[in-house]
């Protein structure tokens, strides 16, 4: 989703969240007609640390969090409207300042 798109046409959702970290961060897939799929979901404040199996791009629609990439012993401030790449098989921690909506995108 790029910060031009507002809505998904013509996709799939599975029904059931996943949630991660005692239920402070949920998402759900989004699946489209050409089998690629994306994740919509919330975090609430807290520090989390993710692990990743393929290259992701988060874009942050709403919310202020720093983010610390694999690798780097820097904290990046992200906000609405900004996002931030992450590549497979990496870990990377994750500060939520504000309430966060995120689109997550996977690529192969």
């Amino acid at each position: 989703m790029s910060q031009a798109d507002s809505q998904f046409d013509n996709v799939s959702i599975e029904t059931r969240a996943n949630v991660y970290h005692d239920g402070k961060v949920t998402s759900r897939v989004v699946k489209f007609a050409d089998g690629s799929h994306k994740t919509l979901g919330i975090m609430l404040p807290g520090e989390y640390t993710f692990g990743t199996e393929a290259a992701e791009l988060m874009e942050i629609t709403a919310g202020d969090l720093e983010v610390q990439l694999p690798g780097s012993e820097e904290w990046l401030r992200i906000q609405g409207g900004e996002s931030f790449e992450v590549p497979a098989n990496a870990k990377f921690n994750i500060k939520i300042h504000s309430l966060v909506d995120y689109c997550c995108t996977y690529f192969k």
